[in-house]
């Protein structure tokens, strides 16, 4: 990645999600999109991540020049949310076990439709200043 592209946020980094995904590599059926029925906290992420729960997502009205890019294999949906920031796969770069739960709410997020995308600080180099600071106090240190 070069120094000009903003690193990619991660899906499984948001809070809630990688304890979702553990479970569902603990138990298959987790992954299912019927498990929304059985286990609630997968909608109770989804919504407090995006503010909108996967029926939300499905009931949400798309605009006109919509591609349904949700409804699209998981290959060609993980590159497209590469190409919008965001990594949708596991530390293997496998896509995540609970993708089926969170790609609806968070498509309509990134593009701005429905929901929100959660807060993110920003990262990135530190300050001109911390970097002067810390080469100061090197040098004092070798004196």
């Amino acid at each position: 990645m070069s120094s000009l592209t903003a690193p990619l946020r991660r899906l499984i980094d948001l809070p809630g999600v990688k304890d979702l995904e553990f479970r569902a590599v603990m138990k298959r059926e987790f992954a299912e999109p019927e498990a929304r029925t059985e286990f609630p906290e997968i909608d109770a992420c989804a919504h407090a991540l995006f503010g909108l729960t996967n029926d939300d997502a499905e009931r949400a009205v798309r605009p006109a020049d919509w591609d349904n890019i949700e409804l699209k294999t998981v290959a060609v949906q993980v590159a497209a949310f590469e190409d919008a920031g965001w990594d949708v796969t596991d530390d293997k770069r496998r896509p995540l076990r609970v993708f089926g739960h969170f790609n609806q709410p968070l498509w309509l997020a990134i593009r701005g439709v429905a929901g929100a995308l959660p807060f993110q600080a920003e990262r990135g180099e530190p300050e001109a200043w911390v970097s002067k600071l810390e080469a100061e106090a090197k040098r004092f240190r070798k004196r």
